[in-house]
């Protein structure tokens, strides 16, 4: 017989309804991602070294740039009605509200990067949430075989193409402020 704890996994039951924030907290912090989508729970496998690094190294540029006041956050939660989301990376305006899950009004970015599993994810279904909560700013970086960044704004109709960025030149952009990138330089 096995002892919980020792060398049996812990079980636990799913909610009678839609899964909830507080519904997070059942999960061991195991590397796994667990997000709330409309009341259904995402699981996205632990990341790779690559793609931390690939994190990392825009977290790193958008910090050197953002003025005064501006955070730049990697794994900041959103909470979105009934979605709890984790972009790889959120920039908030200066006088954010500074709550555990950040509150879409005061982002201005919010970025992914793609890996396998999650490619649909961060393609479809993460841009149409972060567009219907009015979030200006949307930014998708593909890894291989250099990282490209897609960048796009909201538009009446959801998010719109603003560019494909690649190479290790640096482009300006103008948002969420002022900035200059270099996608081909983060790997």
């Amino acid at each position: 017989m096995a002892v919980i704890g020792q060398s049996s996994p812990v079980r636990w039951a799913a909610p009678d309804g839609p899964w909830t924030e507080p519904d997070l907290h059942l999960f061991p912090p195991d590397g796994h991602r667990y997000e709330i989508i409309d009341g259904s729970l995402y699981v996205t496998p632990p990341l790779d070294k690559e793609h931390e690094s690939l994190v990392a190294a825009l977290v790193g540029t958008l910090r050197s740039a953002a003025p005064a006041g501006w955070w730049v956050c990697d794994r900041l939660g959103i909470e979105i009605g009934g979605s709890n989301l984790i972009p790889d990376v959120t920039v908030l305006r200066p006088h954010s509200s500074g709550s555990v899950w950040a509150e879409p009004a005061d982002v201005a970015l919010v970025a992914e990067v793609e890996t396998e599993p999650s490619r649909r994810c961060d393609r479809l279904l993460k841009p149409a949430v972060y567009a219907e909560a009015g979030i200006a700013r949307y930014w998708r970086i593909e890894r291989a075989p250099e990282p490209v960044l897609h960048a796009y704004a909201l538009g009446p109709d959801g998010y719109e193409p603003r560019g494909t960025i690649r190479g290790a030149d640096p482009v300006k952009v103008d948002a969420p402020y002022p900035l200059r990138v270099a996608p081909g330089s983060w790997s």
